[in-house]
């Protein structure tokens, strides 16, 4: 397959530094898979190249591709192409007892988190009326993704909501390091940490690889960014593929600057555009390229199709019900007069407030359609409860996983038993594990038939846990449901059959994760298929999941459309406060409304034939119908920024040349 002039290049520059501006639609993955195969070709040992991406669905592509374009093969090493978090956790499994932890340290999700979180505020003496957990887990992800540890956090502090926080931080981390657990965020955190405190340590891991590649290095935290050029520094192989226009996780510690300053801090870097669209058509691209250059501080890349098409298209509506009707119309007839399918066409909003009138025509249209975000597999009940089960049989000390099944189903080990045990614990800075044993205080107060249920409960786990450090399987699994009489709590909570029979499948759904692991992985363990779901890994996708998302119009964010095309597609609600959000408005800082043109950018750059925007000239808000003003990225689209209109909504500089 051939490469143009650009992506060849790219592939072929095999040392030093190089950055490579990929725009939208330019080709990004298929120069990162070409460039792998071409260092393999070149003698370079497979297991001695390292590519690390942001999400599981990207890496498994990359190595799926960068394979294929090596057929015959017999070297059975591969390259090592990962998310930066399973990066990261490989090297904890390796060093981490350095800082204090157990190599077989838990990863506590969301859930796990919000319940260690209730206790640290709790303990700080903090209202729930003052700081929800929610809120303060946000603010401690932030501190972290920044690099700001707790003893940091108190001078970082701005607000009395942050003073809080920050007050909590170091309960929290404290009560992560006695369990033996760390958060997401933690798994590069510590990173970090191990490679500052212990240079031995980064040039350890540092000389496992001879070539480093990162994709979208425009999404890299200060934590990513500093683990990369720790581990990059001494061969100075290290190639960047990204895009400074679609840098858009600014909110969530993303660095564009790391993308921008690559020059600064690899002086002897090669640079290559990769400008030469093949996605979407000359008009969609005249529109994207207009509407960008008003961003200031970015990479010069101009994008170009060898495609013709039909100009965008702007829909001004009276209000944001007539702006969902005249949109699904629209689909429909799209629909029945061509070869078009559901699956064609995306319809972009900026909040998640704006679907559900789409939704409702939607329905009453019976067009099929899906909206990114609804509740994730890994959230449901049934999932949570079977994965907190198999945590405790590798870690029974996990107490966030531990009071999770404790009494599921029911087993005389109440609530006002467990808060003994909980408040004894706390008080001896114990586990909730060591507080079950019979010797403990906590233990002798409990009434004879608790300290019966307890002791069977216990006993099954060490017996269960001494057969999965010998036979992990899906069969294994099964059993063990069984032996905790899982399937009483489906009975118990679900009396509905059908309903039951749905649950019962997100349990079976595991079991079949289970195979699906080891078929992957032969030999391997129950530490690494919870490393596996922890990180979101391949073997937890729900088959109706898939199925309902086949054939159907897809409702997302800008966020979560990005690395995705669609044939057709509708940016709603284009108006100041929706796009460009009034957050990036009330931040009254030109850098937070230039992410949100990068936002709208994206969405731009979704669409391959046809680019829909539409707006509302009023929208209903508390009862009351109140008017809209146009987007300034609509004027700055349309090439007409010169417009009075324009100047009213504070934006009327001119793009950059």
């Amino acid at each position: 397959m051939s490469l143009n002039v650009a992506q060849r290049t790219a592939v072929e520059t095999l040392t030093g530094p190089l950055l490579v501006l990929a725009g939208a639609g330019t080709g990004k993955t298929r120069v990162v898979t070409f460039r792998i195969a071409r260092l393999i070709e070149s003698g370079v040992a497979p297991d001695r190249i390292l590519a690390v991406t942001f999400t599981n669905k990207a890496a498994r592509e990359m190595l799926e591709r960068a394979m294929a374009l090596l057929p015959g093969r017999k070297d059975s090493k591969r390259p090592e192409i990962s998310t930066f978090h399973s990066l990261c956790v490989r090297i904890l499994r390796r060093q981490i007892h350095r800082l204090g932890y157990p190599n077989q340290f838990a990863i506590y999700d969301r859930g796990d988190q919000e319940s260690l979180a209730r206790q640290a505020l709790r303990e700080a003496k903090i209202a729930t009326a003052a700081c929800r957990p929610a809120d303060f887990l946000r603010q401690v992800s932030d501190w972290k993704s920044a690099s700001v540890g707790p003893s940091k956090a108190l001078e970082t502090a701005r607000y009395s909501k942050d003073y809080l926080c920050a007050m909590a931080y170091s309960r929290y981390q404290s009560k992560l390091r006695d369990l033996g657990a760390v958060d997401f965020d933690d798994l590069l955190l510590l990173t970090e940490e191990l490679f500052q405190r212990f240079p031995e340590v980064k040039e350890e891991e540092a000389a496992r690889f001879d070539h480093i590649l990162v994709d979208e290095y425009q999404d890299t935290n200060m934590s990513q960014y500093r683990i990369i050029s720790g581990l990059a520094a001494g061969h100075r192989n290290l190639c960047v593929v990204g895009d400074d226009d679609q840098a858009i996780y600014g909110w969530r510690g993303a660095e564009v600057r790391h993308i921008l300053n690559f020059k600064r801090d690899w002086p002897e870097a090669k640079t290559v555009r990769l400008e030469e669209n093949y996605r979407s058509t000359e008009q969609i691209l005249t529109w994207a390229n207009r509407l960008i250059a008003f961003n200031m501080i970015r990479h010069s890349k101009k994008l170009r199709s060898i495609v013709q098409g039909e100009p965008p298209r702007v829909m001004q509506c009276r209000d944001g019900d007539v702006e969902a009707k005249r949109v699904i119309a629209s689909i429909k007839q799209r629909m029945e007069s061509g070869r078009l399918r559901p699956r064609d066409f995306a319809i972009l909003f900026r909040t998640n407030e704006q679907p559900r009138a789409f939704e409702m025509e939607l329905r009453a249209e019976r067009i099929p359609y899906n909206v990114v975000g609804g509740q994730s597999f890994f959230d449901r009940k049934e999932v949570k409860d079977v994965v907190s089960y198999l945590k405790i049989l590798l870690r029974p000390y996990d107490d966030v996983s531990l009071l999770r099944v404790i009494n599921t189903p029911p087993r005389h080990i109440g609530s006002t038993a467990l808060a003994k045990i909980r408040e004894f614990a706390a008080s001896r800075k114990r586990s909730i594990w060591d507080s079950l044993k019979p010797e403990s205080e906590a233990f002798q107060q409990l009434d004879p038939k608790t300290r019966d249920a307890a002791s069977q409960f216990c006993e099954t786990i060490k017996t269960q846990a001494r057969r999965f450090r010998v036979d992990f399987s899906p069969k294994a699994v099964e059993d063990f449901l069984e032996t905790v009489r899982y399937q009483d709590e489906i009975a118990r909570a679900y009396p509905d059959e059908e309903e039951r029979k749905t649950r019962t499948g997100y349990v079976d759904e595991v079991i079949e994760a289970v195979d699906s692991y080891l078929r992957d992985n032969p030999g391997g363990g129950l530490a690494g298929f919870l490393d596996e779901v922890s990180l979101g890994g391949p073997y937890f996708s729900s088959k109706r999941d898939k199925q309902a998302s086949a054939d159907a119009v897809l409702l997302s964010t800008y966020h979560a459309a990005k690395g995705l095309e669609f044939k057709e597609v509708y940016m709603v609600g284009l108006e100041e406060g929706i796009l460009p959000h009034q957050r990036s408005l009330d931040d009254m800082s030109e850098q937070a409304v230039e992410e949100e043109r990068r936002l709208c950018y994206v969405g731009v750059t979704r669409a391959q034939k046809r680019l829909t925007l539409s707006l509302a000239l009023a929208r209903t808000k508390r009862g009351k119908l109140k008017p809209t003003v146009p987007s300034r990225f609509l004027y700055e689209l349309t090439g007409q920024s010169d417009n009075p209109r324009y100047l009213d909504v504070k934006a009327g500089r001119k793009p950059k040349s």
